[in-house]
């Protein structure tokens, strides 16, 4: 399996070459069958650079990200496999990357995962035996032909290009600095953010803190599809804070998830003026991030 040939990383040219990147996000199925996932997936395919494939996102059980991602890949659809230190132990994440190597997986979103009581099984005991900065360096060591104990590689060393989440509109902003570079300095080679609803507040960002990292930054643009869903995520997000403005043109709508479609595009214009990729987000309505990208101007992928 190992030596099966493997096509470039559409995202890695893509980041080299400086373009503008897009990424979407797609959640693994909740069963065994994973034909919504690839119907969804496929419709992105031309769309976007590479297809996040969310780890236990907000602690709710679902298909592992590795088995899922390996799935789209022999689809043609080149994923992001978001890998969480919540669930597994330091020889666990090991195994699973270079596993995820093998298979051909590429691209690897470092994250230390949502805590266990936020989700669907809030008895499940949580491991976090590393966090995000830790499994970076991790990563680090295995593309260098080490494990965690600084033991090499007897079987190859991994070609892994492992990115980082950001929050932007985080309270703390020497907080926010300090993490930021820990991440750059642990080996990230992009960076995906959460949900932006303050522009400002990510200029601010990509001008004091990510400026001369040479590194992407990708906006988190996340599809509102009504009022209601909008104060939802008020009310359980933590530093998100949609505008009244937003909320109203939503309420007043008489198509509230087409307006959603057109905010979202507006902020995709926005973003693309601040940095240089967007990361989207439209959970169970994947099917509409092509119209948002549509209505922002951004062309297929050649």
């Amino acid at each position: 399996m190992s030596d099966r040939p493997f096509p470039p990383s559409r995202l890695r040219t893509a980041v080299q070459a400086k373009e503008f990147l897009i990424t979407a996000e797609v959640m693994p199925p909740k069963g065994g069958n994973p034909a919504h996932m690839i119907e969804m997936a496929k419709l992105l395919s031309d769309r976007v650079h590479a297809v996040n494939i969310t780890d236990g996102s907000r602690a709710v059980l679902r298909m592992s990200s590795l088995a899922s991602s390996v799935i789209l890949l022999h689809q043609g659809i080149e994923p992001i496999c978001q890998v969480a230190c919540r669930d597994r132990n330091c020889i666990a994440l090991q195994a699973d990357l270079m596993g995820a190597q093998a298979l051909g997986i590429r691209n690897i979103l470092a994250l230390t995962g949502d805590p266990i009581k936020a989700g669907d099984h809030p008895t499940a005991k949580g491991v976090f035996d590393l966090e995000s900065v830790r499994l970076l360096k991790l990563i680090d060591k295995l593309n260098q032909g080490l494990d965690f104990n600084e033991k090499p590689l007897t079987d190859g060393a991994t070609e892994l290009f492992a990115g980082a989440a950001i929050d932007p509109q985080c309270g703390s902003w020497s907080g926010l600095q300090r993490r930021f570079e820990r991440k750059l300095e642990a080996g990230a080679q992009f960076f995906q953010s959460q949900l932006i609803s303050d522009f400002d507040r990510l200029e601010k960002f990509m001008d004091q803190i990510a400026v001369g990292c040479k590194r992407p930054v990708l906006a988190g643009i996340f599809l509102l599809k009504s009022a209601k869903n909008a104060r939802f995520i008020n009310r359980n997000v933590p530093g998100v804070h949609i505008p009244d403005l937003i909320i109203d043109r939503l309420e007043q709508a008489t198509e509230p998830l087409q307006e959603g479609v057109a905010i979202a595009a507006e902020q995709v214009q926005l973003a693309r003026q601040l940095c240089q990729g967007v990361h989207l987000m439209a959970v169970k309505r994947e099917d509409l991030i092509p119209k948002i990208l549509d209505l922002a101007g951004i062309s297929p992928l050649s």
